[in-house]
């Protein structure tokens, strides 16, 4: 004979236990991908103590990266570099820490969002709290067909002006090139991300916390964007305008796949090219970069802008959280 278990324990008005609140805070609903911070918890000081914390992590992780990677190549006896500019004298070994120097900034970037604002990591992704990877494969594969017309614009502007296109093509052979593409493919995704994550996420959302227009977050992040960069001249302007129309675009797409697709294969491009010629130090000094490159990115930036938008509308990609 079964014995009586007698009355369940009782919580007040609850059977069970009561649930306990939770360290996030709600997501706001049918908020823009710049206001997604705009939380019951959207202080002032979180979003300044915030950025000083990414800010920090910034060149901290950085430097420890590099600063390790500098002791690893003393043992393993990789050769100093020849120009003070220079990461290391192996040009495929400075770029692998170069690249790992700024991908491991992303675990910065997500503490820093769920700890300081007591957000989902993943609303800094994209209005669906997460990272949409079948529309970021779409971006990317935009990316590389407008990759298509904006070199052909570059290359079209550097023959009528007179200057040689036969600097950007080369071939140093497979001994060289093999092992830099390794480092490419393995590093370049997480490169470009953490990049994106920082100023076309964290920045654009911080001052989207407490800014209604999102021109002002796009601007100011894409001259700090521009500022992080070692160019001149025409390359700043370049790189301003990249970062202005990927925060336009993050902001019109609800997240930050658009940016991303487009940071990768341009990145892996540049990258790719560089170390196929054997010019991969140049690449990694980012010092001058010709006029007629606007040309091709002015091209490329359109093409892709046009292409996000006209895709995104087709296929119901939401700007706003549900």
């Amino acid at each position: 004979m079964q014995e009586n278990p007698g009355p369940p324990h009782s919580y007040g008005t609850y059977p069970y236990p009561p649930p306990q609140p939770s360290w996030y805070v709600p997501t706001p609903r049918g908020a823009r991908y710049d206001h997604l911070a705009r939380t019951p918890a959207a202080q002032l000081w979180r979003q300044v103590v915030g950025t000083l914390v990414v800010a920090a992590g910034f060149f901290a992780v950085g430097f420890v990266v590099l600063l390790a990677g500098m002791m690893l190549g003393t043992i393993l006896g990789i050769p100093p570099p020849a120009n003070p500019e220079q990461i290391s004298g192996d040009p495929v070994f400075g770029m692998a820490q170069l690249l790992l120097s700024l991908a491991v900034v992303l675990p910065v970037v997500f503490g820093t969002v769920a700890l300081v604002q007591r957000r989902r990591p993943g609303t800094i992704s994209s209005v669906a709290g997460r990272l949409r990877w079948g529309w970021m494969l779409r971006c990317a594969a935009l990316a590389v067909l407008a990759l298509v017309p904006g070199q052909a614009a570059q290359l079209v502007t550097l023959a009528i002006t007179g200057e040689p296109v036969d600097d950007f093509f080369g071939w140093v052979g497979w001994a060289y090139f093999l092992p830099a593409l390794v480092v490419i493919v393995l590093l370049v995704p997480f490169q470009a991300a953490a990049e994106e994550y920082v100023f076309r996420g964290w920045f654009l959302q911080a001052f989207g916390a407490h800014v209604r227009n999102p021109v002002w977050s796009i601007l100011i992040s894409s001259a700090v964007f521009a500022g992080m960069h070692g160019y001149s001249s025409a390359g700043l302007v370049d790189v301003f305008l990249f970062g202005a129309v990927m925060g336009f675009l993050a902001v019109r797409t609800g997240g930050l796949e658009a940016p991303i697709g487009l940071h990768v294969v341009n990145n892996m491009v540049a990258f790719g090219l560089s170390a196929a010629s054997g010019q991969l130090d140049d690449a990694l000094l980012q010092d001058q970069v010709p006029w007629q490159s606007l040309a091709g990115s002015l091209v490329q930036l359109a093409v892709y802008a046009i292409g996000v938008l006209y895709l995104a509308k087709k296929r119901s990609i939401s700007a706003y959280s549900g």
